[in-house]
């Protein structure tokens, strides 16, 4: 397909569908076209190997929302998933912001669809919505605090105890959030495919075949796999918990994309990703791995999927966000 037909069927699907030659250096090209258009590509720990491997910035989603707050570069380029691009635009709206694949979506943002969270939110009038930032622009202008996985606890701390909490989109995020802070909040149904679909059964089997091995899990993962986890954290918090830890063997409950990371900072460790309750033998997010290395190139070549943004709302979604930064900075959280 030609460039200009490509360009014409972005929006039917999601990327530029250009052919590639075949002997191209794609590494070497994304590194020229970082210099010359100075663009920077900052990429969520669940992107696969080779898209790490050119990142400047890899991190969970607070980490990745500070990046981009601060860059100087002309471009940002995010290998993520949708709303994680339309964070960096509500932060930095001077810039380009880039996206390899617009169906990069997310089944826990997905889970929230504005008009029923606004009426679910209007019955609730007196009390104050935290959101984790794994939601649309749309929920975060709805909300008065977005929160992480990594400062979640830090953000709830921050909220007078006798003002009632909404907690949206991740009902098991959000469960896991009360039992460990004591704070009563009404939950939004929503959950994340991924964390959703680990089977305890299998974990279980797991380790009994590693003994050893500790259990490592995602907050987003459901009550009865947090139950046997050995330590609970976000995708940051596991990655250096893992680091830190003396032990050799990890059962790792999160999506696959993490244990690159781990690998290269523990090659003397071993890291098995928790199984899935289907018949794969590990636990891909399916919206992270559209994103491809080709995708990426051609979306810094031709500045294309691009995110735009109504200016109302993302001054809306801004307030929310920047609350977080503030919070999470007077916490220690971030520099």
């Amino acid at each position: 397909m030609n460039i200009s037909a490509a360009k014409e069927k972005i929006q039917e699907k999601g990327f530029l569908d250009i052919e590639i030659d075949a002997h191209l250096d794609i590494f070497a090209e994304i590194e020229r076209l970082k210099k010359e258009k100075n663009a920077i590509i900052l990429a969520h720990y669940y992107q696969e190997p080779d898209i790490q491997d050119v990142a400047d910035y890899i991190g969970d989603s607070l980490g990745l929302a500070q990046k981009a707050r601060e860059t100087d570069a002309s471009i940002i380029v995010f290998a993520g998933v949708h709303f994680m691009a339309e964070t960096a635009k509500i932060l930095n709206p001077s810039k380009k912001v880039l996206l390899p694949d617009l169906k990069a979506g997310c089944s826990l943002a997905d889970s929230a669809p504005a008009g029923p969270f606004k009426a679910f939110r209007d019955k609730h009038p007196d009390h104050i919505v935290i959101s984790y930032i794994n939601c649309t622009a749309e929920i975060k202008a709805l909300s008065d605090i977005i929160c992480t996985s990594g400062n979640a606890e830090k953000i709830i701390e921050s909220v007078p105890k006798d003002q009632p909490i909404i907690f949206a989109p991740d009902k098991n995020l959000g469960a896991y959030l009360a039992k460990k802070t004591g704070r009563e909040m009404v939950l939004w149904n929503g959950a994340c495919m991924v964390h959703e679909i680990f089977s305890l059964e299998k974990i279980t089997k797991l380790k009994v075949r590693h003994p050893q091995a500790k259990i490592i899990a995602h907050p987003e993962c459901e009550e009865a796999v947090l139950a046997v986890a050995d330590y609970i954290g976000s995708t940051t918090q596991l990655l250096k918990y893992s680091q830190t830890d003396s032990s050799k063997e990890y059962i790792v409950a999160t999506e696959t994309g993490i244990l690159h990371q781990m690998q290269q900072a523990s090659p003397d460790k071993t890291f098995i990703p928790a199984p899935p309750n289907n018949n794969c033998a590990c636990n891909d997010c399916p919206h992270m791995k559209l994103n491809t290395l080709e995708k990426l190139y051609l979306c810094m070549m031709y500045e294309q999927p691009e995110i735009h943004m109504d200016e109302t709302l993302r001054l809306a979604a801004k307030k929310p966000m920047d609350r977080m930064l503030e919070i999470s900075k007077a916490a220690g959280l971030i520099g």
